[in-house]
């Protein structure tokens, strides 16, 4: 599985794109689009921000799996927002929203997990990989 070394690596690599192509490339990855999320540090207290995948939106929130490549352990950005569900989200470069996170309902994930997985495979695997049952995370506009 990824380790937070090769995690970071992978974001920062992903920022160089964006910010080499002026944002033209990046914005969309395996045909989902990118959202950069910004979390508050759980020990920290300091903004955490990582570029994630989308599968799905709906009604103006977005879905994003915690998945980290079908590891055992939780990405960070998950563990930061079920202790802060207070978040920013920017799409395409463009300003951040505050949103709130929220981790999906056993009715909610039964319902989005077989879309997800059924058109992003790599979801599946990586369920397969790992005993945890990977969450799901709504990310709400803040009315």
């Amino acid at each position: 599985m990824p380790s937070d070394i090769a995690m970071k690596a992978m974001n920062g690599v992903h920022r160089l794109v964006l910010k080499a192509t002026g944002g033209k490339l990046g914005w969309d990855a395996m045909g989902m689009p990118v959202l950069e999320l910004t979390t508050i540090g759980r020990r920290s207290g300091q903004p955490r921000s990582v570029m994630l995948t989308s599968p799905v939106a709906e009604n103006g929130s977005r879905v994003v799996v915690a998945s980290r490549g079908g590891d055992d352990a939780h990405p960070a950005w998950f563990l930061n927002l079920r202790d802060n569900p207070k978040v920013e989200v920017a799409l395409k470069g463009g300003p951040k929203q505050p949103m709130t996170a929220r981790i999906a309902t056993p009715e909610e994930r039964a319902r989005l997990w077989p879309q997800i997985t059924e058109r992003f495979t790599n979801y599946a695997g990586y369920q397969r990989k790992t005993e945890r049952e990977i969450p799901l995370v709504i990310l709400d506009p803040v009315a």
